[in-house]
């Protein structure tokens, strides 16, 4: 998919964060799961729990000189339910370390975002919308930017239509330049965005009861 034809489908990215997050994200930047565990200083087996086990729930780290951040949950990607539908061999074990490595954007606001915050885990919780340019995301870190045609963090799927999760694996994401699918649903960087303001349109707290979504403040920029 040629860059210019994905601008102009998708001009507006959305990336859905921890409540109270923005602040840190200001300071360090928008960062993979994998790059936060780094600047905190995560080694070893604890590391490798956070980074290549599922987490049901979410978990804070903490370093000495930082504020605490808090590592988002995993629920819709169970291993029993990736197992299903992982590709050549590759363990779902593999899979959160891939998944780990990236920062992820919805294309669309409608049904992607609105779907998501409506989702039974998240409904009724306040989140972070950082809405995002495009253009200027792709001028800066194209080279770290990959496509996918599923949403990669998620197994969940219409049982009436399919009867397994949608297939992925080792090349589920592929740069503009190999894509060749007519559509787009998730746009993900490699490692983070370290001067994410640069690429950000709005932060906003948004909130929805499964049914209707609706935005209770803008945080930035104030």
């Amino acid at each position: 998919m040629e860059v210019r034809t994905l601008v102009a489908k998708y001009p507006r990215l959305y990336h859905m964060a921890e409540d109270g997050s923005w602040p840190n994200i200001l300071k360090y930047g928008l960062l993979s799961t994998s790059a936060l565990l780094t600047l905190y200083g995560y080694k070893g087996t604890e590391r490798k729990l956070l980074e290549s086990a599922w987490r049901p729930q979410k978990v804070t780290i903490s370093c000495e000189g930082l504020e605490d951040a808090v590592i988002r949950d995993q629920k819709p990607m169970p291993p029993g339910q990736l197992q299903q539908c992982l590709l050549d061999g590759m363990t779902p074990s593999e899979w959160y370390y891939l998944i780990n490595g990236r920062v992820y954007f919805w294309v669309k606001w409608n049904p992607s975002v609105e779907w998501f915050l409506g989702g039974r885990e998240y409904r009724n919780t306040v989140n972070l919308i950082i809405t995002v340019d495009t253009r200027e995301l792709l001028a800066r870190y194209a080279s770290q930017v990959t496509l996918s045609g599923i949403n990669s963090g998620s197994t969940y799927y219409d049982q009436e239509r399919r009867t397994s999760p949608w297939p992925r694996g080792r090349t589920t994401f592929k740069t503009a330049g190999e894509y060749n699918l007519p559509y787009v649903t998730e746009l993900a960087v490699e490692n983070g965005i370290p001067e994410v303001e640069k690429v950000t349109v709005s932060v906003a707290q948004w909130v929805s009861n499964g049914t209707d979504s609706r935005k209770i403040k803008d945080i930035w920029p104030t």
